[in-house]
């Protein structure tokens, strides 16, 4: 069961798919075209276009990320590009009308990429149970690195931005591009790609609190060093029935490969006492000449605690390889 992407008006590029309740699937294209894909009792799949950006005034640009739905199935997603004068990005959401053969687009925000706002989201959003989502840009904000950001609807159908944290590019991290996640608190989690306290400012893994009057406050759980704890990490973290953080980074590790920088590590993050966190390293990569090497991709977790990942490069072929650890 596959389907090949042809280019031109059926789109190409595209981004991670996700499924509704009815077995389709769901995507955007790097090229600029929302679409889904229905099975058919042969196993053979129809793709139609539902939405092509760029088709309106003040339309996103440049789909990145997966989208998401709400129980209603309206989907959700960002632009790198489009929206205001300066195109740098914007929350969208997708309607399907009665049929769901025709499909409305509402721009919830444009990004201004001021010091009140961020600019160029990267990553896939997150949804909450009341319907607020919540997001990161990789730069602007107060501090020019990146912000996370929170959309919430009214009664009206307008939907207002809140910054709930601007990165100042220092210790605290900077350009995060990687999918947030929520602990059972409502505590957020995510990685930024570049700064940090130590030499190396390789990026970090950061911890969003939430306070009982609404503030948000940062914690830094760990400052990657460079060496063989690994560095950049770019993907989304998952969280363990225990409370540990698990993620990769595409560099770093300590092996002398890929530039002398080592190819990337997984990485588990776990508490120790109420503010200190732990890493311990899971794998290096390559440890032989068969295994991965930069993991750009996020992990899934199974119930047995399994993780399972993707690397870019590396194994047999030398094109990437699907890995899993098991604890």
């Amino acid at each position: 069961m596959r389907y090949s992407f042809p280019g031109g008006t059926d789109g190409r590029s595209p981004n991670p798919v996700i499924f509704d309740r009815a077995g389709s699937l769901y995507g955007t294209t790097g090229s600029g075209m929302a679409f889904k894909l229905s099975p058919s009792p042969s196993g053979n799949w129809t793709e139609k276009r539902i939405y092509t950006f760029g088709a309106q005034p003040g339309d996103g640009t440049s789909p990145v990320g997966s989208l998401i739905h709400d129980n209603s199935e309206n989907l959700y997603g960002v632009t790198y590009g489009g929206g205001g004068p300066g195109g740098y990005g914007t929350v969208f959401k997708l309607t399907a009308a009665s049929g769901g053969d025709l499909w409305t687009e509402t721009v919830l925000h444009k990004f201004t990429f001021d010091t009140k706002d961020g600019g160029f989201p990267s990553a896939t959003l997150v949804l909450d149970h009341a319907g607020n989502l919540y997001g990161t840009t990789s730069r602007g904000g107060v501090g020019g690195s990146g912000t996370v950001f929170e959309l919430s609807p009214n009664t009206s159908g307008q939907w207002t931005e809140t910054v709930l944290y601007a990165f100042a590019g220092g210790s605290d991290g900077g350009s995060p591009v990687s999918e947030l996640i929520f602990d059972a608190f409502g505590n957020l989690y995510g990685t930024t790609t570049e700064n940090g306290g130590g030499a190396c400012r390789c990026g970090v893994v950061f911890e969003l609190v939430h306070g009982a009057e609404g503030q948000w406050t940062e914690n830094v759980l760990y400052d990657f060093q460079g060496g063989r704890d690994g560095e950049y990490p770019w993907a989304n973290l998952v969280l363990d029935s225990t409370g540990n953080l698990f993620g990769t980074t595409y560099l770093g590790g300590g092996i002398v490969n890929c530039s002398g920088r080592g190819c990337g590590t997984v990485f588990e993050l776990s508490p120790v006492g109420v503010e200190h966190w732990s890493e311990t390293v899971l794998h290096r990569f390559p440890q032989s000449t068969g295994d991965g090497s930069q993991p750009l991709g996020g992990l899934f977790i199974d119930t047995k605690g399994k993780l399972y990942g993707t690397t870019y490069w590396g194994g047999t072929a030398g094109y990437g390889t699907f890995f899993g650890l098991t604890p």
